[in-house]
């Protein structure tokens, strides 16, 4: 089972409280106090723990006029203790409410307490293959700004025509289904999407189109087939003026289908743009990650109303068919560099890697997935334009780092840490590839990252561990000061007598990254929270000191 990491789901529900228990002691400022409901959300109650689910089978017609939707979820799941509790919990978000429960064609009682929902089943269930079928209505939460703040997205396209989606990562797929609302569990057998719309449009969801009925009421049911474990927020859907592209890409477990579903009127885009820079970020993403992980599902892009989300093998693309770091073609990093990709592309095409396949457990630890997301548009860069390119520009994107708070947030409430997951992350990852300082080695550890935890959810701790042992350099300090700390360290020098003294402020007593200097040239320099010194041509300080831009620090002369 994919949740099955290391440990037991019980022995990691007690580290979990561990966890939260750090992650309170590391944070200095004034946290919000989490409510009953945070807790239900985004734990593992006794409600949940008990059972696996092995497959959704999702039923959904939605309304556009009225903004409204009707679904069923028939919940496959396993019996994974001895003894669990009579009540199953299910999330789903008011003002959308469960209408009627079945097991076995008889009706089940349930009760709600505001967006949690217990279901009392019989006590007799069986160890596999158990189903639930959960009837549900009503009129989701609307995303104002997606996919920031998540919902149902009731949208038009340029033509004035119905456009509809949905994107939900950060509070979840209860928005929109009833589900289990947390990242811990995914259903090992994967999910069947069943859309119904009107006979003038077409449905998008993830995986492959098993079948398309015609419905006596002019309406069209698209059935899409999931067989790969996914997360419930992966799971998503587009329905909308859909024109089909399919192609066959040569990759390194085979042949792989990719389809783009774009829009009518965007086909000449997608063919002189998008089909080309997908191609060329597969190859270098398998080069650096491994094998695309969802081969049975295939690969799509899909035109969506919005700027772009990493839904499992149905990747949403909202940008504007040109190459930079956001729509008007620019480059954020402003070293040029990032106009030689579409961002959005490789960003989200990586997180099939980091994101799809590997999950973090909780989304206090979505710098796993954003991070590593990062990095593969340095890496990218660098098969297009070199090695120097990317890390010029990785460099540049260090002034976007806000260090308003830890990356990290309190686990088992539902938190998102801060927005720095994206690039903070993804600096982590930068720097230690600048220390590792072999190519070959630093990509061995990301396909190692692949295999090991193949369709797998993980911890920030299982990652670093990882990466640390494969790669033969403890790394731990630089976990701990970058992703739960918000504090940047300090290089503090003085020049005195031809010998340079210098060591490491602002940061934890173990910090000790090693750095080059122009003053020290090739030579790596170990600095630590003491004070250390060492001989120092006086020819090599005609100009100021300056560290390596490849190290996310601060420079302060003492005098």
């Amino acid at each position: 089972m994919k949740q099955q990491v290391i440990m037991s789901k019980k022995l990691f529900f007690l580290v979990l409280l561990n966890l939260v228990f750090c992650s309170l002691q590391a944070q200095t400022e004034v946290l919000r106090t989490p409510t009953k409901q945070d807790t239900l959300n985004g734990s593992i109650t006794p409600e949940r723990i008990w059972w696996d689910i092995q497959h959704y089978d999702l039923t959904i017609k939605p309304d556009y006029t009225n903004r409204t939707i009707t679904g069923k979820n028939v919940i496959e799941y396993n019996v994974s203790g001895k003894k669990h509790s009579d009540l199953m919990q299910i999330d789903l978000v008011s003002p959308l409410k469960i209408d009627s429960v079945f097991q076995k064609g008889k009706k089940i009682e349930y009760s709600q307490n505001q967006n949690i929902w217990y279901l009392k089943l019989p006590k007799n269930q069986s160890t596999t293959k158990n189903k639930i079928e959960i009837f549900y209505s009503g009129k989701p939460t609307e995303s104002i700004k997606p996919p920031w703040d998540g919902g149902l997205v009731w949208a038009k396209d340029s033509l004035n025509r119905p456009w509809i989606s949905v994107a939900c990562q950060y509070k979840g797929a209860s928005l929109w289904y009833p589900c289990k609302n947390t990242m811990y569990d995914e259903p090992d057998k994967g999910a069947t999407i069943s859309v119904i719309v009107a006979d003038t449009l077409v449905a998008i969801a993830n995986g492959r189109l098993l079948r398309k009925t015609k419905n006596n009421d002019r309406t069209l049911t698209y059935t899409w087939g999931v067989k790969n474990p996914i997360s419930h927020y992966a799971i998503s859907f587009y329905v909308g003026q859909y024109e089909n592209i399919s192609q066959t890409y040569k990759g390194t477990k085979g042949n792989l289908t990719m389809d783009y579903w774009i829009l009518d009127y965007n086909k000449k885009k997608a063919e002189r743009h998008m089909i080309p820079e997908v191609n060329i970020t597969m190859k270098s993403l398998e080069n650096w990650f491994g094998p695309y992980p969802f081969y049975e599902d295939g690969f799509k892009m899909v035109d969506a109303p919005y700027i772009g989300m990493e839904h499992q093998s149905a990747i949403a693309y909202g940008s504007s068919y040109k190459k930079g770091t956001n729509k008007i073609g620019g480059d954020i990093s402003n070293t040029g560099w990032g106009k030689k990709t579409d961002k959005i592309i490789v960003h989200e095409m990586a997180h099939e890697w980091f994101g799809n396949n590997i999950t973090a457990i909780d989304i206090a630890d979505r710098w796993i997935q954003e991070g590593f997301a990062g990095l593969a548009e340095e890496l990218v860069i660098a098969d297009i334009s070199g090695k120097q390119a990317g890390n010029e520009f990785m460099a540049g994107r260090f002034r976007t780092i806000n260090n308003d708070k830890p990356v990290i947030a309190r686990y088992g409430i539902n938190e998102d840490g801060s927005q720095d997951n994206y690039v903070k992350g993804w600096a982590i990852l930068h720097m230690i590839k600048m220390l590792i300082d072999d190519d070959d080695k630093f990509k061995k550890i990301l396909q190692g990252l692949n295999t090991e935890y193949y369709h797998k959810v993980v911890t920030t701790k299982q990652i670093e561990t990882y990466i640390s042992s494969a790669s033969g350099i403890e790394f731990n300090y630089l976990f701990d000061q970058y992703l739960r700390t918000k504090e940047v360290p300090v290089f503090e020098y003085e020049l005195k007598n031809n010998e340079l003294h210098y060591r490491y402020a602002n940061c934890n007593k173990n910090f000790a990254m090693p750095i080059k200097t122009n003053w020290t040239k090739d030579n790596w320099i170990h600095p630590t929270t003491t004070w250390q010194s060492l001989p120092i041509e006086q020819l090599s300080t005609t100009v100021p000191l300056k560290t390596d831009l490849n190290f996310y620090i601060t420079v302060k002369e003492i005098e």
